[in-house]
């Protein structure tokens, strides 16, 4: 049995502005699938307002009602590019005659070659915003970086990316690059080269420098107890309840939780890190922002989850998930002020989709300069956590409070802006 290659993802456009387009996927299946597809989802910025998942474990069919932002522009070859990732992160097929059949993954993916940006320019404001997206409008996946403001007014910014095309090893995409960032800046470029480093510059640091321990507490806490830690913002209204009664061989896992960006995203990704398989699943908002959704599981095995501290890790992982699926927190750090935030990695060690992006916003939103910025990732606990270090120009963080830049910069990463 083979399956048309355009039949793989169909995408269907909205007809009317505010009504949700609708993505349909119908591949072979494999755990961590509907992951894969609603990370790529977020990182084109589309929300997800209901979906459906069914699969009979070898074949899986997933259909997503998705939403752009008003203010997003979607032209054809967006819509074209979108469904080119989705196809790609579905299971490896081979072609025969037109059609397309299951082949199993015999290999691991190779890792992405990693390039480093090197861009000098002249400082200004919302700078650092500007920059980071027209990475993103390249397909460029930012790893790590290093920003940083000289007295003269200058910046240098190390951009550690990755390409998504996998072409900016190419004369032709690095030129592409340097003209969509000459575009953007309202003073010449004084320089910028893209040049292949190793895959080793990414790797995870042991600690976190200049963290004082007290902050480290508050901001990584990993256990959910009564009372969250003043200086962290959460979600609220979150309820999981799994139950093992209504399916013969299912476990039904029932959320109802607020809406915020990524959310399934969010979900998919701890139980593809829990290497549990959806047999079925339905998620829709409701009005107030309200999510239901219902998920029937199994493990690896194909079996229930019938052990009660398992079902116990699994709940009270999900509950961490979407109370704070970030951390955001204003320190000090000695006379300076930083921002601080935080995610967790997925076991595959990709990071969240646009965090740097909509770090970069909020504080250009709220008219706050970057004097210094760093991404780096961290073990913390038995989790790897990205963590950005933004070091807030003095001038520039005296004008607002700590707390404002705090409820700012989380309510535009959780899309409640």
């Amino acid at each position: 049995m083979g399956i048309l290659h355009d039949d793989v993802v169909i995408i269907r456009q909205s007809e009317k502005v505010g009504d949700p387009s609708v993505v349909t996927v119908n591949c072979p299946d494999k755990t961590g699938l509907g992951c894969d597809l609603c990370r790529i989802l977020l990182f084109f910025g589309l929300s997800i307002v209901r979906g459906d998942v069914s699969t009979d474990g070898k074949w899986c069919y997933i259909v997503f009602w998705v939403v752009c932002k008003p203010t997003t522009s979607w032209d054809s070859s967006r819509w074209e590019l979108l469904k080119k990732r989705l196809v790609d992160a579905c299971p490896s097929c081979s072609s025969a005659s037109g059609f397309l059949y299951y082949r199993s993954e015999l290999h691991p993916p190779k890792p992405p070659d990693v390039f480093l940006l090197k861009l000098c320019c002249y400082d200004r404001k919302g700078l650092l915003h500007d920059v980071t997206q027209v990475l993103c409008s390249l397909e460029l996946n930012i790893e790590k970086v290093k920003v940083s403001t000289v007295p003269d007014g200058t910046v240098m910014d190390l951009f550690f990316v990755t390409d998504t095309r996998e072409l900016l090893h190419t004369k032709k995409r690095q030129e592409e690059a340097y003209k969509a960032l000459e575009d953007i800046m309202q003073d010449p470029l004084i320089s910028c080269n893209i040049e292949k480093v190793g895959p080793e510059i990414t790797a995870c640091s042991p600690a976190l420098p200049f963290l004082p321990a007290a902050i480290t507490h508050d901001i990584f806490h990993l256990e959910i107890s009564d009372e969250l830690p003043s200086v962290s913002l959460t979600s609220n209204d979150v309820s999981v309840m799994m139950d093992n009664t209504l399916s013969p061989a299912h476990t039904l896992v029932q959320i109802v939780c607020q809406d915020h960006k990524g959310l399934l995203y969010d979900i998919m990704r701890t139980l593809k890190d829990y290497d549990l398989q959806i047999s079925y699943g339905r998620f829709y908002i409701k009005q107030g922002r309200k999510c239901d959704i219902d998920l029937f599981i199994t493990q690896a095995d194909g079996k229930k989850i019938v052990d009660p501290s398992k079902q116990s890790a699994l709940s009270s992982r999900l509950n961490m998930e979407l109370l704070q699926p970030l951390r955001v927190a204003v320190v000090s750090r000695g006379p300076d002020t930083e921002l601080l935030v935080a995610n967790p990695v997925e076991l595959s060690r990709k990071g969240r989709p646009l965090v740097f992006h909509d770090i970069t916003l909020a504080l250009k939103m709220l008219k706050t300069c970057i004097f210094l910025a760093e991404i780096g990732r961290h073990m913390i606990g038995d989790l790897e956590w990205e963590v950005y270090r933004v070091l807030l120009d003095e001038g520039a963080s005296l004008s607002i409070s700590r707390r404002k830049v705090e409820e700012g910069v989380w309510k535009l990463l959780m899309g409640w802006e």
